[in-house]
């Protein structure tokens, strides 16, 4: 099946959206980040615990304290590392530094549940060394592997340019994921808009139908996704 590039989210407002779709490279690069930083997590809580409680590193005799301190939040942390960063803050460190971040198929800000689906059936994805992900990722149109098939997500890149380089996680937190990026997409492509357009689309964004000159409403834009 051949893999298709990108993600078109059509918006009431006219200009539609391209979202980029993260290949395998793009997920197994911000997967590998985070595999480090997860393992290297647990580990650090196990030492520390172990050192703590028992003044050694290898515990030879684990009793009830140790299952309950010491190795079930370590591997609570690791287990749980991926849901509980991607519900606070959005995504993983992994998938910020790689530039990828996860949404709906309608190009959204998925929620707890489809977050927590496609981080459940992980445990499937990873059978086999990740095997199981890997080919779903190489066979599938959207590059998906089976824990987004059944929570409806994928994930795209975080594309930008230099009119738009305040455009940041709070602004879709605070907007909304299409806000966000129709503002987006609108300050890139406004030189390249009819003046009468562009103004009208500005004005539903901001939600402002006060008279504006034509620069006020490209500043005002700008500072909403600052």
């Amino acid at each position: 099946m051949q893999a298709t590039d990108e993600l078109h989210v059509q918006s009431v407002t006219g200009v539609d959206l391209q979202l980029r779709i993260a290949s395998l490279g793009g997920r197994s690069y911000a997967f590998v980040i985070d595999w480090h930083i997860r393992t290297v997590a647990a580990m650090a809580w196990y030492t520390a615990s172990t050192s703590v409680l028992y003044q050694e590193f290898a515990v030879s005799q684990p009793d009830a304290t140790f299952w309950f301190v010491v190795a079930a939040p370590a591997a609570v942390i690791y287990a749980l590392y991926h849901l509980i960063l991607e519900v606070a803050t959005g995504r993983t460190p992994g998938k910020r530094i790689a530039g990828v971040r996860i949404v709906t198929v309608d190009g959204q800000v998925p929620g707890i549940a489809a977050l927590a689906i496609r981080n459940v059936l992980r445990l499937l994805d990873s059978l086999l060394l990740y095997a199981v992900g890997l080919t779903c990722v190489l066979v599938t149109r959207q590059s998906v592997r089976i824990g987004d098939i059944a929570a409806g997500t994928l994930l795209v890149y975080d594309d930008s340019n230099a009119d738009t380089e305040g455009f940041n996680e709070r602004a879709v937190a605070r907007l909304g994921l299409e806000r966000a990026e129709l503002a987006h997409e609108l300050l890139g492509r406004w030189k390249s808009l009819e003046p009468e357009k562009r103004q009208t689309l500005a004005r539903k964004l901001l939600d402002d139908d006060t008279a504006r000159s034509d620069a006020a409403l490209h500043d005002a834009l700008k500072e909403l996704v600052r």
